[in-house]
């Protein structure tokens, strides 16, 4: 008899550890959460929201992503522009599409000068703006990612009171926490 109960030990053993450390895989798997959502979304604009289930925000990441190199682009082609016609006329030539009509440019040479470093500032400013966008979309999925892991319910809530004082008529205002064991 003792032989039999020692071997369904020693066979049933193994599950015992395992059922045990489920919860603990279960904890590590919540602890890795934000760092998988961050890597994701580091390697992939976006898919970090997608990891944390929040697929509203993904248009938001790309559109913002996408403003910031659409306005880098366009900052760029006309900064070419602006840059090829000071070339062309400090060769020599008066046909660009900024000299106008007659003998007197339209836009003077130091006028093309001051074109192309606006639009470098433009430029410049483009990148880093695409790139703090980058980084924040990094940070949202981190930050959602570690609020996911908390237990909300409506058994903890914060609502604003207001109360009327019919003997003052005066009100009073405040706020409730309420919490149910």
């Amino acid at each position: 008899m003792n032989k039999y109960f020692l071997l369904i030990l020693l066979f049933l053993f193994p599950f015992l550890l395992n059922a045990q450390t489920s919860d603990l895989d279960k904890d590590y798997e919540l602890a890795l959460r934000p760092s998988k959502a961050t890597f994701y979304s580091a390697v992939l604009p976006g898919l970090g929201q997608a990891y944390n289930k929040k697929y509203w925000k993904i248009p938001i990441v790309y559109g913002a992503l996408g403003a910031g190199i659409y306005f880098y682009k366009k900052n760029d082609t006309d900064y070419n522009r602006y840059r090829s016609a000071y070339k062309r006329r400090l060769a020599g030539f008066t046909d660009d599409e900024f000299f106008g009509n007659g003998s007197n440019p339209a836009i003077s040479n130091d006028g093309l000068i001051r074109a192309q470093n606006t639009l470098k500032s433009n430029k410049e400013l483009s990148i880093l703006v695409t790139v703090g966008l980058y980084i924040l979309n990094i940070i949202d999925a981190n930050v959602d990612a570690h609020l996911l892991q908390y237990n909300l319910d409506e058994n903890l809530s914060i609502k604003p009171n207001i109360d009327f004082n019919k003997i003052n008529n005066e009100s009073n205002f405040g706020i409730s926490l309420k919490l149910k064991l």
